[in-house]
């Protein structure tokens, strides 16, 4: 009877060790589960060369799509990716349907009322002539030049007001600028450091940069208000960016970099 009992006592015993030992396991796994946590991603759906879609692979692409993906690994969560219209990702960071929107957003004081940003990650506006002009050699020269931009963007905002001289004519789409450029219908082309050297480079029919880096809009990663991504995602930035990281993100898609993350004065 007593050996009974004994037995009874020990499997009861370790029934409540391996109860215990459960609980801890799934504890530990709960806390796993945490860093590994998975965030949605607003972005733009065709902002060259920063996201786009890969027509052949069905996948979103871009310097954004690497710098946010390499962040997420750096600061150890999952990104899940949802591409839409510009006006979506700044609607979706305002309402909190999204975790994080990255898709060359610019940081103004107007957004940062009602979304907060990441440090700056990257910075700067270019002009583009055609090959053959000699007279637009900077932003000195647009002095009486018809200049395209795209319609609604903080570039356009800089035209008006470091060069109200320049006749600016706006766009619907960036791409439709550097069409009437190429035709001759413009004298010059004024936007994003990256998308105007992407264009020059690869899409363009005759067409140089001129001039110098000029101080414009710089691009943050946006989150709903008080998100609490914002820490983790600067120190991962910083990170990215002391370990080369991010020059070599940068590298892909624009070339050696010549300049930094900050914008200059």
């Amino acid at each position: 009877m007593k050996s009974k009992w004994y037995l009874f006592i020990m499997v009861l015993v370790l029934s409540t060790i391996l109860v215990a030992c459960g609980s801890d396991s799934e504890e530990a796994s709960g806390d796993s589960g945490d860093s590994g946590e998975t965030y949605t991603v607003a972005t733009d759906n065709n902002f060259v060369p920063f996201e786009f879609m890969n027509e052949e692979t069905g996948e979103m692409e871009g310097f954004d799509i690497d710098l946010i993906k390499a962040i997420a690994e750096e600061a150890g969560f999952n990104v899940e990716i949802e591409s839409m219209k510009f006006d979506g990702v700044v609607a979706g960071m305002q309402s909190g349907r999204y975790d994080i929107g990255i898709a060359g957003m610019t940081i103004t004081e107007e957004r940062k009322e009602t979304i907060d940003f990441s440090d700056p990650y990257y910075a700067g506006l270019m002009l583009a002539v055609s090959a053959d002009n000699e007279e637009i050699k900077s932003a000195d020269d647009l002095t009486g030049k018809k200049v395209g931009n795209r319609s609604g963007t903080t570039s356009e905002a800089y035209i008006k007001e470091n060069h109200p001289d320049a006749e600016l004519i706006t766009f619907p789409g960036i791409v439709e600028a550097y069409m009437d450029l190429e035709s001759g219908r413009l004298d010059a082309v004024m936007y994003d450091v990256p998308n105007v050297q992407y264009y020059v480079a690869n899409d363009s029919e005759g067409l140089k940069t001129a001039g110098d880096i000029l101080q414009g809009e710089q691009y943050g990663i946006a989150f709903p208000k008080d998100s609490e991504l914002v820490e983790d995602v600067n120190e991962a930035l910083q990170t990215l960016i002391d370990n080369g990281t991010y020059d070599d993100i940068y590298e892909k898609w624009f070339g050696e970099r010549k300049y930094g993350t900050e914008s200059s004065e």
